[in-house]
């Protein structure tokens, strides 16, 4: 374990809401905050949704994504920015008719769910590779939809970080490698502990991890209970690691986190108590190589 371990802190995402937590970031200006804190507590980059400012649900606004990415560089910081594409996939069948959308459908056009990473080109997007159930709504990223977003991206200069949900997930994104879909070399990220997808056990990682392809930078997250456990077990088996209120809102059983860098903080301290050393914003560029 002689590397720097990235740690990406997940601000806010799409689900949460401030009534669960009273300290999620949910407006341009606390979503920038938050980034900035989370990197001076030890996270190398910020995963980013914007929220609507009415309803507090997920958005696709590139103003509300262009606020938060021009605020956190005003601050001076150089965190290196992730920002979602999964809004826009998510589909809620009637029970009356399948066929028709009911409230919560998001499912939209594959360049309107990149549209904000083509006009601010961040470092890095997620480019989720799951078709899946959750909840009560369906979860929808064909291959197809996956190569038009994927091209999008590629245009913008921007490293994708595939979001792995399980097996076939996997085994997808390799039939995109293999096919040199990617211009630049993918990061991986193992996603355990949502609804119906990869179990959040070392069983699973382990399996998950012994099929990625050779060279690639990976690293896994739970959700919930499951996220400090997750901190440490991608650790331990060779991968970077993820925290942020996306992800939990407690810091410990009953305790809730009042904040993205009291999360933040309690990773850097597993990881470290385990021997590892966390890589600064500029090390973690060299890493991934987004320099290159």
């Amino acid at each position: 374990m002689s590397k720097k371990t990235i740690l990406t802190c997940a601000v806010s995402g799409n689900i949460t809401t401030t009534a669960q937590a009273p300290g999620l970031p949910v407006t341009p200006i606390d979503i920038a905050a938050a980034a900035v804190e989370a990197q001076k507590a030890g996270a190398a980059v910020v995963h980013i949704h914007v929220r609507d400012l009415q309803t507090q649900e997920g958005s696709m606004d590139l103003n509300l994504y262009r606020e938060v990415v021009d605020r956190i560089r005003d601050a001076g910081s150089d965190v290196i920015l992730n920002l979602t594409t999964g809004e826009g996939g998510r589909y809620v069948p009637s029970p009356d008719n399948p066929l028709v959308p009911v409230e919560g459908t998001t499912l939209t056009l594959p360049e309107k769910r990149i549209a904000h990473v083509s006009a601010l080109k961040p470092e890095i997007c997620t480019l989720d590779f799951n078709t899946m159930n959750n909840r009560n709504w369906v979860v929808m990223n064909t291959p197809t939809t996956l190569e038009r977003m994927l091209d999008g991206i590629n245009d913008a200069g921007t490293v994708p970080e595939v979001e792995i949900f399980d097996s076939g997930d996997l085994n997808l994104a390799k039939n995109f490698i293999s096919r040199d879909l990617f211009k630049k070399p993918p990061i991986f990220q193992i996603v355990l502990g949502v609804n119906y997808g990869a179990a959040p056990n070392p069983e699973t990682l382990a399996y998950l991890v012994s099929q990625l392809p050779a060279g690639y930078t990976w690293a896994a997250f739970g959700i919930g209970r499951f996220a400090f456990p997750a901190v440490a077990l991608s650790y331990l088996s060779g991968g970077h690691v993820r925290i942020g209120m996306e992800d939990t809102i407690y810091l410990s059983k009953g305790v809730p986190a009042t904040s993205n860098a009291q999360l933040v903080e309690k990773a850097v301290r597993i990881v470290e108590d385990l021997g590892g050393s966390m890589a600064t914003s500029a090390e973690a560029r060299e890493i991934i190589g987004l320099d290159s």
